[in-house]
């Protein structure tokens, strides 16, 4: 029996399988699988492996911190990795106030706890999120999910008080004009507030500075700012989702550094670990000191194995050319993109920040009509081809590139190229 069949006979089929790929290996930006086969990696974990698969002094980290001590609960027994991962994210957040910092398993499980926080610090029930969100799987982070399909079907009732509010989607509402989309978002959110709810009873606003999962869509900084002027002065919290836009993805540590974003909170994810299962949430110390103790944590929340891989992590941020190699790939793969855009009427958008880019895909470039059936008319070629690429967007019709920042060059290249293929394959269907 194989191991695909294994896992369908073993996993219930809501846990998602997007490829028939089994790895059994990884380094750099690429994954050999049982039989061999190597494929190029442009998903990267879902934005998990930004300093590549396996990095060396990562794994030399992990297997130091196994041998000496694994776990005793941060609640039980205190560690340094813990702490000394939490200072650091301190200092490596922007913002010049002084910062504390917790420590989690998964990006929900931050997003989940940044809430709370919240609540706890303003004494109010009401959040604020955007249209093509995304922020977890769990209870309150598919709550605050914008997809309904897969992620809010069947289960049920979604948390009280949460409040959904327009992204300055510039491509689909305003045809391109950012400063446009951004006023509109901005007049819809004021509208809000005097129709729709009481923005004195929101205890805070959390967004991704890029939609991730929603397909890659940016604002700009002018946003943030009177975003932060807008809602400020009721004493809502900004909290800024970094999950999948941290670590080098946007061309520095947050992509809050980029837009120059202010905020309250900050959570950090994938990327932080190099696969291994930790974040954070980080914040100003008034607000993080509000809970009393004991209703923050988890069991294995900064667990020491994952706090050495994540100090590993961005020891190699700060020592090596990683930053540098995410600006020559998202040269690369833009002007990749570009002429791509130019030869296929089937590519409605590129976008994206820093090496953090995607391709909407339309059956209609005047009525931008999207079309899914394109979209996985591409995947399935690129997969064909042993190219892992993953798609995005509420409509399923955005193409994503997550590749590691690590990846060679002349892997890059052949990447785009079969890319480059499986489109012009797509676009004669």
């Amino acid at each position: 029996m194989s191991i695909i069949e294994r896992r369908q006979n073993a996993l219930p089929r809501g846990v998602g399988q997007i490829t028939q790929c089994v790895a059994d290996h990884a380094s750099k930006g690429q994954i050999t699988d049982v039989e061999g086969e190597r494929w190029i990696d442009f998903a990267g974990g879902i934005g998990t492996l930004n300093a590549g698969h396996c990095p060396p002094s990562v794994v030399e980290a992990i297997q130091a911190q196994a041998a000496k001590l694994i776990h005793t609960c941060i609640h039980v027994a205190t560690y340094e990795p813990y702490i000394a991962l939490a200072e650091k994210l301190n200092a490596i957040t922007p913002g010049s106030f002084a910062k504390k910092s917790m420590l989690l398993n998964s990006g929900a499980e931050a997003v989940e706890n940044a809430i709370k926080i919240a609540k706890h610090a303003t004494g109010r029930n009401g959040i604020v999120c955007f249209d093509n969100s995304f922020h977890g799987r769990t209870y309150l982070g598919m709550s605050l999910t914008s997809k309904v399909e897969p992620y809010k079907k069947g289960f049920g009732s979604p948390a009280n008080e949460i409040h959904r509010v327009p992204f300055p989607f510039a491509y689909r509402l305003a045809d391109g004009d950012q400063k446009k989309a951004n006023q509109m978002a901005l007049n819809a959110i004021k509208e809000a507030f005097i129709n729709r709810f009481d923005p004195s009873q929101i205890a805070a606003i959390i967004f991704e500075p890029v939609l991730g999962e929603g397909g890659f869509i940016s604002a700009d900084a002018e946003f943030y700012a009177e975003l932060r002027q807008l809602t400020q002065p009721y004493g809502i919290l900004t909290i800024c989702d970094e999950i999948q836009t941290g670590f080098g993805r946007t061309g520095h540590f947050y992509a809050a550094e980029h837009f120059k974003i202010d905020y309250d909170m900050i959570i950090s994810a994938k990327s932080l670990g190099s696969g291994m299962p930790i974040s954070a949430v980080t914040g100003r110390a008034e607000v993080m000191d509000s809970p009393q103790p004991g209703g923050l944590g988890g069991t294995y929340g900064g667990n020491p194995v994952s706090c050495a891989a994540a100090l590993a992590t961005i020891d190699l941020f700060e020592t090596t050319d990683l930053f540098e190699k995410g600006q020559k790939q998202a040269t690369v793969v833009r002007n990749a993109l570009l002429d791509m855009a130019e030869k296929y009427d089937i590519i409605g958008d590129v976008r994206g920040v820093g090496s953090m880019l995607a391709l909407e895909i339309v059956s209609d470039k005047e009525t931008k009509k999207a079309s899914k059936a394109l979209t996985n008319e591409i995947v399935q070629y690129c997969l064909g081809q042993k190219l892992l690429v993953l798609t995005a967007g509420t409509q399923g019709n955005v193409i994503r590139l997550l590749a590691p920042l690590v990846m060679d060059e002349d892997m890059m290249e052949s990447g785009l190229q079969i890319l480059d293929k499986a489109i012009a394959h797509a676009a004669k269907a």
